[in-house]
Formats: structure tokens, sequence, C-alpha cells
């Protein structure tokens, strides 16, 4: 049986690019289109490549700048054939307020927060979501009952090794499963040290992680992989250069995923409808080898990526 793949995108205006006060047109410049390697940039490669993406696009900017900017992510994701889904970082709606992410909310207020968000996803043109992924992971148990209760079958929020992700099951499970009346997708992990989880983010992960944590799905016949990277990972920090390491690691990934379809076929959330739930899906341990060599590519990526540039 094949495994499937959720390769998905967390799409968003930056926060810290608009409290150092830049318009929303720098902020996108910045965040979505970022350096050139941005959100227009991810989508010609996956169509060059065939492969079917989520992006999880996160419309509470529309509360400072007005819907705008949230057209303007939305739309050219839909003229690629891609699939959009709800994202939520709260403190666009919060901004007076003491920083607080969303499971740090009441249950009615999450709820309020959802609806509100899932409102202007669709005022930018997106169709209805059927999935969610809270702002850094930050969903719990009354997330999903909110996310139940406004409708919306698919949460991929639980992430093993991020300690603000409350999702209420083993940290380290993979496989799909119903928790509170919605069907969580876990995002994939590596156990990089014993009893030390590391998820699958281009940032995070090496090609080499990746790819044999992606072996590993396929001979154990796990359902589904899911990958995460954002509309500005591929880029510097600051938004004005690319990364060329974070760029190689996502073409080779879109290569393998494309000579390999037969057996990781990538997907979008309206394809997983006869989704099997449950099953005993584990990390695959990484050996220190790989571990090593990430961590010397990790330090290479940054001192030549995200150092400061010299003025003069």
């Amino acid at each position: 049986m094949a495994t499937r793949v959720l390769i998905t995108v967390d799409t968003e205006l930056v926060w810290r690019h608009h409290q150092a006060g830049r318009s929303w047109q720098d902020n996108f410049a910045r965040s979505y289109e970022a350096a050139g390697v941005g959100v227009p940039y991810q989508l010609r490669l996956l169509a060059e490549h065939g492969l079917k993406a989520c992006f999880f696009v996160d419309p509470m900017p529309a509360l400072v700048h007005g819907i705008e900017p949230v057209e303007c992510m939305v739309a050219p994701i839909l003229a690629a054939g891609q699939e959009v889904q709800l994202h939520l970082h709260p403190f666009w709606a919060r901004s007076g307020e003491a920083f607080r992410e969303l499971n740090q909310f009441a249950f009615e207020e999450q709820q309020v927060l959802i609806a509100q968000a899932r409102a202007l996803l669709t005022k930018a043109g997106a169709p209805a979501p059927i999935a969610f992924r809270a702002g850094s992971y930050a969903a719990n148990a009354d997330t999903l009952r909110a996310l139940g209760a406004l409708g919306l079958r698919y949460d991929s929020s639980h992430n093993g090794c991020e300690p603000l992700s409350a999702v209420p099951v083993d940290r380290a499970q993979l496989a799909p499963a119903m928790v509170e009346g919605v069907v969580e997708i876990p995002v994939g992990q590596i156990e990089h040290q014993p009893g030390r989880l590391r998820h699958l983010q281009l940032c995070a992960v090496s090609f080499a992680e990746m790819r044999a944590a992606l072996d590993h799905a396929v001979r154990e016949d796990h359902p589904l992989v899911t990958i995460v990277t954002h509309s500005f990972e591929l880029a510097s920090r600051d938004g004005l250069r690319r990364n060329g390491l974070a760029v190689s690691r996502f073409k080779r990934l879109c290569r393998y995923l494309a000579d390999h379809r037969e057996t990781l076929p990538t997907a979008h959330f309206a394809d997983l409808g006869d989704l099997a739930l449950g099953g005993g899906a584990r990390p695959f341990r990484s050996p220190r080898l790989l571990t090593f060599g990430r961590m010397a590519e990790q330090a290479w990526g940054n001192a030549r990526y995200e150092r400061t540039r010299r003025v003069g």
C-alpha cells in the first residue's frame, strides 16, 4: 500500500515584521514572496514535478490591514491548483493584549477566533476549509472540540517535539487518529536521539533524514507522512536573501517525491476521505551519522545565509 505525503506550507504575514512597523506590502514581500523563493516559486516547483501541497493560510492579518493581503495570498495558490486550508495566529486579533497562543484561550474564545478566521479566509476567496493548523502548533483538546463544533474535519497541529503542542495524544504518535471528534493528522517526526523527537520541517532536518523517514514510512506501511515548511522558509530570516541550503532541500524533496510517486503519492486533505485511522506508526530512529551530518549542515547554513551582511 502506498504511503501518502502531505506537503504542508504555513503561509502568513510574519508578526515580527509587523511589530517592526513594516507595511503589509513590505511584510508580504518578505513573508510570501520571500526573496524570490516564497510561495510563487514553491508553486512553480511543485507544478514542474506534478506534486500536490496544502497551504495553511492565516487570514487574521485582515483584521489589521484589510482583506487585500489575504486575497493576494489565496488567489495564486488556487490558480495553481493547490489547496488552501486554515491557519491561525491569534495575536492579530488580540494585539492590544498580552501575547497569547491559541491554546491559552478558553474553549469559547477559541471557537470565536476560529470562526472569525474561517469567515475571513472564505471572504478572501478560499473554499470553506476542512483542515486546520494552529499557529506555533498551539492546540489542545479545547481546540479540537471547537473545530468539531464548527464542522472542520481535520487538525494538523500535533507536533511531538514542540512544547506548545498540547493535543491529547502520545508525543511520538504519527498515525492519524480520531480525537475529540476531529481527525488528528500529526506532523511527521524522527527520533534523532534516544527519546528525543525532531519534526519533518525543511529547516529542522536534512534531506537525508527526510528521505530516510519517508523510506521508513513506506517499509512500515504508514498511511501518511506530513511534512512542514513555511511561505518564507526558503529565505533568510529577514526575508531578503534566498537560503541556498533550504532551497536545495526543497528541490531535492520535490525530485524524490516525483521519482517515487507510486509509493509516496502527494495528497490534499480533500483526498483523505478513505484514510485509515489508528495503527502503530512510530518515528524513524535516525543513526548518529545522519544526526551529526545535519548538525554540521545546519551550522554551515546558518553561518552562510543568516550572518549579518557588512555595509561599506
